[in-house]
């Protein structure tokens, strides 16, 4: 089965999961998406797949998501401003053949197995 973990190194959930997906003998392809940048097929699909649209993938604690997301703003402005600004998406995310999932709480990366 095919895994990718959306990883952000400096996060220490991020790591948790890629620790907690290693120690159960999975090795995903890690995409360092701080580094990579996202592209509108990916977001939108892990935006469907998780089920919560754009929204759903909205780093709250970030204030540019947080204030899109208290105005209301649509999937469009915010996939717009997920592409400018990467950060603006949660972390981690991970997708298999079975689904996709925000990691919070971490123990969530494990429905997709």
């Amino acid at each position: 089965m095919a895994v990718v973990l959306y990883h952000n190194p400096k996060c220490s959930t991020s790591r948790n999961a890629l620790a907690l997906l290693r120690d159960r003998g999975i090795e995903p392809t890690v995409v360092e998406y701080l580094k990579t940048g996202w592209d509108r097929a990916t977001l939108e699909r892990l935006a469907s797949r998780t089920g919560g649209g754009m929204a759903g993938l909205m780093r709250r604690k970030e204030a540019e998501a947080k204030a899109l997301l208290d105005v209301g703003a649509d999937d469009e402005a915010l996939l717009a401003a997920a592409l400018a600004q990467p950060i603006l998406i949660e972390r981690p995310i991970v997708e298999t053949d079975k689904g996709a999932v925000v990691g919070r709480p971490l123990e969530r990366v494990l429905e997709v197995f």
